[in-house]
C-alpha cells in the first residue's frame, strides 16, 4: 500500500482558490486597552487538488487517504509544490491568516488567507481585477462566492454623464457613471462619498500616495468598477471644483451655471482619461461651460473708436476679456499688476459700451477718495466724448440731475455710505469698484453698501484681490455673483480652514480653478518687457545702545502682554494688543521718539534715521529722485525736519494733505527732489514715474500694499532702472516680518498666480516675531 500511495502522489495536482467575504474578529492591543471588533474582509480559502482529491491548506496532515484497487491508499502530499503555490499566492498580496495575531476567523470559519494586510476595498478589489485573471493564467482554479463583495464589472463599461435642469434656477443636477448590461448606473453617490470620506480634497492627497495603483468604485452591494488610480484623482481634482459639500436627495451634485466652466472641464477631463464618453442633457450649460472655460483664451479687441490711446497688446487682450464677461453675464476681477492700465482698459471697455449703444444708464465708478482727480484726468485724457460727472465735494448733490445723465459717475466709498439711499433709487449699467480690496471685510458697511446697489454687470479692479486672507477674496466674488463661492460659513469651513494647511495643495488647485476664468492677472514680468530693470535692496540697520536696551525692555513686556491676552481670548480675538505690541517694536525700530513710554524718552539716538540719511544724501549725489514711505506720519514729520536741517527739497503728502495735487505737482515739475508720502495716503493711485528711487523706512505686513507704493515709480511710462531700499534693523521684529511677507506673498499667488501655499500666522509666529534681538545672522 505504500508503493501505490508513492505512485499516486504523482498524480495531477491543482491548486484551488475560493474567494469569499467573512466578517474576522479583529483584536487591536495598545498599552492601556484591548479592543475586540468584527469587520468585514476579503478571504481567500485555498485547496490542493490531487486528481480529484481536495485537501485543505489548513490541514496540518502529511497524507491523505484514497480507494484504491480495492483498498484504502496512503498519498503523501507535496509539500515543496504546495509551498510553491503558497508563495505565488502571497506574491499577489494574499497573507496567511495563521500568521496574524490580530486576525481570528469566526468559529466554523475555513479562511486561510487575507487579502492584503493593510487591505481595504480598493486593494480587494484590486486583488479580484487583476490578480485573479493572472492566477488563472498559472493553473489556478479560482471560484468566487456569489456573496463576495468584492467583484468586478467583467467587459469595458463606458462612462456617461448626464445634467438635470434644477428646480432651483440657474442650478443644475450632474450624474455621472457607468453604463452596465444596458442600463446606466449613477456612480455620483460613490463618488462623492470618496470626497466627504477624507474631508474633501484630502482624498485626492490619499488617493496619489496610497500604495494600490487602483482604486475602486463602488456599483452595487457585490459588484466594483476599477479605476486607475490616475485617472479617478483626476477626475475628483474637477469634481470638487463643483462640489458645495451638501448632498441632494436626488443623488446628483448640484451645481450652479456659474460654475459651468468647471463641468466643461470635468468632461474633458474624463473624455480623455476614461475614452468614449455619453453626453447627455441640458446642452445650452454645457455650450456656457465652453464659453466660460475659454474665456481666459488670448483674443485681442480692437480699441474703440472714441479712444484715443493706442492698447498694449496685452491690453487689447484684457478689453477682449471684459467685453465676454459682458457677453456672458458675469462679473470680473481685473488684477493686473499695479501699473498696467487697468484705468485705460475700464475706460476702453466703457466707451466702446456707449459707442456700440448698448450702455443703457449710467455707469458708477467707486473709488478712494484720492483716486478721483486721477479717473477725471485719465477719462478726459483717453475718451474725452464720455460724459462724466463727479459727485465729490460738499456741494456734490447739486450735481445728482447731471449725474443721472451722465455717461460716467465718479463717487467715493466714504459718500456713498453718506448718500446711499439716493444711489440704492438708480440703476447703473456698470457698477465698477477700483481698488476692490476695500470690500475685503464681509461685515463692513462699505460691503454691505456696495452691495444693495443695482447694476446691469459688475466689475472690481483691484492688484491686491487677496491681501491677508482668503476670505477677502469670498467678499469680492459675493459682491460680483452671490453666492458663487457658497456661504460665507460654507467657504470658511472647506477653504480657509483647509487652504491654510500646508499640504492642502489640492484645495487652493480647487479654488483657483473655480475662479480662475473670473480672474484676469498678468505680471510686469510678463506683459511689459519693455520696463527698465528693478533692483531690490533689503539695506540692514544694527542698533546698539540705549536703542537696543529699549528694543528689550519693550520686547520682554509686550511679550508678556500678549501672552496673557492670547489665554485669555485665544488669538483670535487677540489682533489689536497683538497689533499694539508689535506697533511699539517697530516704532523703536524706526526712531525711539515715536514711542509712547517714559522709558523712550531719554533715548534720542536711532540708527535707522542715521543710516536713512546718508543713503539718501547718496542718491541724491547721484541725480536720483526719491519716494520715502512710512506706515508712520510722525516719522515722516521727522525726516521732514531733517531734511530742513540739511536744506534739502522735499514734499509730503499724508492723510492730512489739503491741496493733494499740489505737492504731487511740485515733484513731477522737479520742484523737490524727495517725496516722502504715508503708505495709506498715496500707496494707490499716483503716477510718479519721475521718481527712480524708493525707499521703505518701515516694513508692512502686507507685501501686497509694499508693491503698490513701490510701482507708484515703476510702472508704464519708467524708462529708468528703479532702485528699491527697505529698511530693516537686523534681527528684529522686522526682519522677521520679511517671512511672513513672504507667506502672505504666497497665499495670494496660490489663488491668483502659480504657487501652492501660504499658512496664516499662528502662535508659534508670534513666539518668533517676539524673540530676543538677534543679529541678521541669527534669524
Amino acid at each position: 500500500m505504500q508503493s501505490s500511495g508513492a505512485a499516486l502522489a504523482e498524480r495531477a495536482f491543482t491548486a484551488a482558490i475560493r474567494l469569499y467575504s467573512e466578517r474576522l474578529l479583529v483584536r487591536s492591543v495598545d498599552a492601556l486597552t484591548r479592543s475586540d471588533e468584527e469587520t468585514e474582509v476579503a478571504v481567500i480559502q485555498l485547496s490542493f487538488d490531487y486528481d480529484g482529491t481536495c485537501v485543505s491548506a489548513s490541514d496540518e496532515q502529511g497524507h491523505f487517504f484514497v480507494a484504491h484497487a480495492g483498498a484504502l491508499a496512503k498519498v503523501p502530499r507535496d509539500r515543496e509544490r504546495e509551498e510553491q503555490v503558497r508563495r505565488i499566492l502571497e506574491s499577489f498580496g494574499a497573507v496567511e491568516l495563521s500568521c496574524l495575531e490580530a486576525y481570528t476567523a469566526l468559529p466554523g470559519s475555513k479562511a486561510d488567507y487575507l487579502v492584503q494586510l493593510d487591505g481595504n476595498e480598493h486593494a480587494w478589489c484590486s486583488f479580484t481585477a487583476y490578480a485573479v485573471p493572472q492566477l488563472r493564467s498559472l493553473g489556478f482554479r479560482v471560484a468566487i462566492d456569489p456573496d463576495y463583495r468584492y467583484q468586478i464589472v467583467e467587459g469595458e463599461a463606458p462612462w456617461y454623464s448626464h445634467v438635470h435642469a434644477d428646480d432651483k434656477p440657474d442650478w443644475f443636477g450632474l450624474e455621472l457613471g457607468v453604463e452596465i448590461e444596458g442600463r446606466r448606473v449613477n456612480l455620483m453617490p460613490a463618488l462623492l462619498d470618496m470626497l466627504d470620506a477624507s474631508h474633501g480634497a484630502a482624498s485626492l492627497h490619499s488617493l496619489r500616495n496610497m500604495p494600490a495603483r487602483f482604486r475602486a468604485v463602488r456599483v452595487d452591494e457585490q459588484r466594483c468598477i476599477v479605476v486607475a488610480g490616475e485617472h479617478l484623482s483626476k477626475l475628483l481634482e474637477v469634481l470638487i471644483e463643483l462640489y458645495h459639500g451638501e448632498r441632494s436627495p436626488t443623488l446628483r451634485l448640484e451645481f450652479q451655471a456659474l460654475q459651468a466652466a468647471s463641468l466643461a472641464r470635468l468632461e474633458e477631463t474624463m473624455g480623455a482619461s476614461f475614452g468614449r464618453l455619453a453626453r447627455t442633457g441640458a446642452s445650452p450649460i454645457r455650450e456656457r461651460g465652453r464659453a466660460l472655460a475659454a474665456l481666459r483664451e488670448e483674443a485681442a479687441a480692437d480699441c474703440p473708436q472714441v479712444v484715443t490711446a493706442t492698447l498694449r497688446p496685452y491690453q487689447a487682450e484684457g478689453l477682449s476679456w471684459l467685453q465676454r464677461l459682458r457677453v456672458l453675464g458675469v462679473g470680473g476681477v481685473l488684477a493686473d499688476d499695479m501699473g498696467l492700465g487697468k484705468t485705460l482698459q475700464t475706460i476702453a471697455l466703457l466707451a466702446g459700451e456707449k459707442q456700440a449703444g448698448r450702455a443703457t444708464g449710467p455707469s458708477l465708478l467707486l473709488m478712494p477718495t484720492s483716486l478721483v482727480g486721477n479717473w477725471q484726468r485719465e477719462i478726459a485724457k483717453f475718451a474725452p466724448s464720455l460724459r462724466v460727472t463727479a459727485l465729490h465735494g460738499p456741494n456734490r448733490r447739486s450735481h445728482l440731475a447731471a449725474a443721472w445723465t451722465s455717461d460716467i459717475v465718479l463717487t467715493t466709498y466714504p459718500l456713498l455710505l453718506r448718500d446711499l439711499p439716493i444711489f440704492q433709487d438708480e440703476r447703473f449699467y456698470y457698477l465698477v469698484l477700483d481698488e476692490a480690496q476695500v470690500i475685503k471685510n464681509r461685515r463692513s458697511l462699505v460691503t454691505r453698501a456696495v452691495g444693495s446697489l443695482t447694476a446691469e454687470h459688475r466689475l472690481c479692479l483691484t492688484g491686491t484681490p487677496i491681501e491677508n486672507s482668503l476670505e477677502e477674496l469670498w467678499s469680492i466674488f459675493e459682491f460680483l455673483m452671490p453666492g458663487f463661492l457658497g456661504s460665507a460659513e460654507q467657504f470658511r469651513t472647506r477653504f480657509r480652514q483647509g487652504a491654510d494647511l500646508q499640504d492642502s495643495a489640492d484645495e487652493l488647485a480647487a479654488l483657483r480653478a473655480r475662479v480662475a476664468p473670473f480672474v484676469l492677472r498678468r505680471m510686469k514680468e510678463q506683459v511689459a518687457r519693455e520696463l527698465p530693470p528693478k533692483t531690490e535692496i533689503v539695506r540692514p540697520v544694527e542698533i546698539s545702545g540705549a536703542q537696543r536696551e529699549l528694543y528689550e525692555n519693550i520686547r520682554i513686556s509686550a511679550h508678556s502682554q500678549v501672552r496673557r491676552a492670547i489665554q485669555k481670548m485665544g488669538l483670535a480675538r487677540s489682533t489689536i494688543p497683538i497689533l499694539d505690541a508689535l506697533m511699539k517694536l517697530r516704532q523703536v525700530c524706526c526712531d525711539p521718539r515715536l514711542v509712547p513710554v517714559d522709558a523712550a524718552r531719554g533715548v534720542r539716538k536711532s540708527a535707522k534715521y542715521d543710516c536713512f540719511f546718508e543713503l539718501l544724501e547718496q542718491q541724491l549725489e547721484k541725480g536720483r529722485r526719491v519716494l520715502v514711505f512710512s506706515q508712520f506720519t510722525r516719522m515722516l514729520a521727522l525726516l521732514s525736519e531733517g531734511m530742513r536741517e540739511r536744506n534739502i527739497r522735499h514734499v509730503a503728502l499724508t492723510g492730512s494733505t489739503v491741496h493733494r495735487q499740489r505737492p504731487i505737482d511740485d515733484f513731477s515739475e522737479g520742484k523737490a527732489d524727495v517725496f516722502l508720502i504715508s503708505l495709506k495716503a498715496g500707496g494707490t493711485g499716483l503716477n510718479l514715474t519721475s521718481a527712480d528711487t524708493v525707499i521703505h523706512y518701515d516694513p508692512w505686513w502686507n507685501p501686497a500694499a509694499q508693491a503698490q507704493a513701490t510701482d507708484r515709480a515703476y510702472r508704464i511710462g519708467q524708462t529708468r532702472p528703479v532702485f528699491v531700499y527697505s529698511l530693516i534693523v537686523a534681527g528684529s521684529v522686522e526682519e522677521r516680518m520679511l517671512a511672513l511677507q513672504q507667506r502672505k506673498r504666497n497665499l495670494a499667488e496660490a489663488i491668483i498666480g502659480s504657487q501652492r501655499d501660504g499658512p496664516p500666522i499662528s502662535t508659534d509666529d508670534l513666539d518668533r516675531l517676539f524673540l530676543p534681538l538677534a543679529g541678521a545672522a541669527d534669524v
